[in-house]
């Protein structure tokens, strides 16, 4: 069978296998929409953050950004684990403490207002969106090349498939499919690595291939006499400012992501929030130290494959005329001489590549089986819906939870408040897709983008809400709207050409930081002006003030203060 075939048949049975947990789970009550009923066991939530954290950007798009970028593109490993590690030690175990449904929930009660509840559920709204074109631009990609369609065929496709099993089984459908994906995606990724390993180096462990051989010697060597810089030349991609402000803003963005930290209320208690974090790492980990391998073993394969080759013996290749047909992969021979010059980020190169087909088409590059380079493609699929979904039941919780019931309709039944979800999930899916139809970047660059707007908006409110009995409500609502805006605008400016057809960018960068990195200049102002304004204003309730003692207390009683900030919000 061809390769399409059985790609088919994988997707069709993943799929079946998705939406028949989806249905077993289905929901009839808010607390398992939003929360799962807060009893999934540790192991299970685990994996699903571990599927949650490992979109499309990790899976698709990340080895591709090492492979383009080398040494630079090792912010996106620095940047996204280490964040992850201060999400789990400094917030999720007392937001779990706190007990509520969101992040949004956390905020509005911790300041004792529906007003910086609306602002938190409107930066939820714009982090969870830009967020999604990310995984959406994924599944297009990978439905364009395995299922021979459109890249917008594929998109509306993935985006059916996600909407049925969230609008069916919400958070609690969504946590099991997620644990059943995270298997899917790391078997997907490990297999090919360690083919690709075996082959290229003789160790079938690709962490100890890449150290231990010559393999990334041989790359820097090719690059070199081809034209190019070294491959772990430091700072010849990004300059040392953007490699520290964009590191930073993943690092900080992370811990302010609003669907990862949804996860950590799905659990009965604290000690599993705790537990689920340690075996979230450890998921996580098997994929995030295999990625510079692969992306390495990519970038090798790759230029062996087609630099100085002629031009009509690669078009002739097949996994080369199919990507073609994508437009994510062309030649354009400039000089005539009908052979492939492949001199990235010279203006003599005459090859044009996406950087997040590299994983995708590196196991037909390498001319593995086709059940492997299917079983990728699988893989790729699994990882950008997983997050897809949980990245909707936020939007969706921001909605019909933060903004419908607290605010407008206290009264709402459990059938109001789950219809109005579903509603507008429904909604936040038609958004998605459309941005995933018209992304802004690959899909790791716009990832990126969102985590600095958590950078930007939520994490500076987050942690001091958790740390600093002074902070209040005037401070919270300062903080948000000055770090989103200012990070909003800014990248709107840098980003002009993509977002709004200019000719030229209306800005470069800022002061020499690019997009992926201004959110931490929204950072530094969120917290500056938090802290301004909180000290010039009226402290919070002394309810408010016990209740964050007893938030940082985790073996203590906590309902008592949560009635105390909920009677003082409303």
């Amino acid at each position: 069978m061809s390769v399409e075939v059985i790609t088919i048949i994988m997707v069709l049975f993943t799929f079946a296998l998705y939406t028949g947990i989806g249905w077993w789970s289905r929901v009839k009550d808010t607390s398992s929409f939003y929360v799962a009923g807060q009893n999934v066991p540790t192991v299970a939530n685990g994996a699903a953050i571990a599927a949650d954290w490992m979109s499309a950007a990790s899976f698709i798009s990340m080895a591709g950004l090492v492979a383009f970028l080398g040494y630079d593109g090792t912010i996106y490993l620095m940047g996204w684990t280490g964040g992850y590690v201060l999400l789990a030690l400094l917030l999720a175990p007392y937001l779990r403490k706190f007990g509520k449904f969101t992040v949004p929930d956390f905020i509005g009660d911790r300041f004792y207002s529906n007003s910086a509840r609306t602002v938190a559920a409107i930066a939820t709204i714009f982090i969870s969106i830009t967020y999604i074109s990310g995984q959406m631009r994924g599944v297009g990609i990978v439905f364009s090349r395995y299922l021979q369609v459109d890249i917008i065929v594929g998109v509306l496709i993935g985006m059916a498939i996600v909407g049925f099993f969230a609008l069916l089984g919400g958070m609690k459908g969504i946590t099991w499919t997620q644990a059943t994906q995270y298997f899917v995606i790391i078997i997907a990724f490990l297999i090919p690595a360690i083919a690709i390993s075996l082959q290229l180096t003789g160790n079938p462990i690709p962490q100890l291939a890449l150290t231990s051989s010559d393999i990334v010697e041989r790359l820097s060597t090719i690059q070199v006499d081809l034209g190019m810089t070294e491959y772990m030349a430091p700072f010849t991609n990004l300059s040392l400012l953007n490699v520290f402000m964009i590191a930073l803003a993943l690092m900080a963005g992370t811990a302010g992501l609003p669907h990862v930290i949804v996860r950590f209320y799905t659990v009965k208690n604290v000690r599993a929030a705790r537990w689920s974090a340690v075996w979230a790492i450890i998921f996580i980990a098997l994929l995030y130290l295999t990625a510079p391998a692969v992306g390495a073993f990519a970038k090798y394969n790759l230029i062996n494959t087609i630099a100085d080759q002629p031009l009509e013996e690669v078009q002739d290749i097949e996994w080369v005329s199919k990507w073609e047909t994508t437009g994510l992969l062309q030649f354009d021979d400039l000089n005539g001489d009908g052979i492939v010059n492949f001199a990235e980020g010279s203006p003599d190169n005459e090859v044009v590549i996406d950087k997040d087909i590299m994983v995708l088409s590196t196991p037909e590059v390498a001319n593995l089986a086709p059940f492997i380079i299917a079983l990728v493609a699988t893989g790729g699929l699994a990882a950008a819906l997983s997050t897809a979904s949980g990245l909707l039941i936020t939007m969706s919780s921001a909605v019909s939870h933060d903004i419908y019931y607290r605010i407008f309709n206290k009264e709402a039944s459990e059938q109001q408040r789950l219809r109005v979800g579903r509603l507008s999930l429904l909604v936040a899916l038609l958004i998605a897709a459309y941005v995933g139809i018209n992304p802004p970047g690959f899909a790791g660059e716009v990832v990126a983008l969102a985590f600095g707007l958590g950078a930007a908006s939520l994490f500076p409110v987050i942690l001091l809400g958790i740390f600093d009995k002074r902070m209040n409500k005037e401070g919270a609502i300062a903080g948000i709207l000055s770090g989103l805006i200012f990070t909003l605008v800014t990248i709107s400016l840098i980003l002009s050409r993509t977002i709004f057809g200019t000719e030229e960018a209306i800005i470069d960068s800022f002061f020499g930081i690019n997009a992926q990195g201004v959110g931490v200049v929204g950072m530094v102002i969120n917290f500056i002006v938090s802290f301004i304004v909180s000290r010039n204003t009226p402290e919070p309730p002394i309810e408010i003030q016990q209740l964050i003692e007893n938030v940082r207390a985790p073996e203590m009683d906590n309902s008592h203060f949560e009635a105390a900030a909920t009677k003082e919000s409303e």
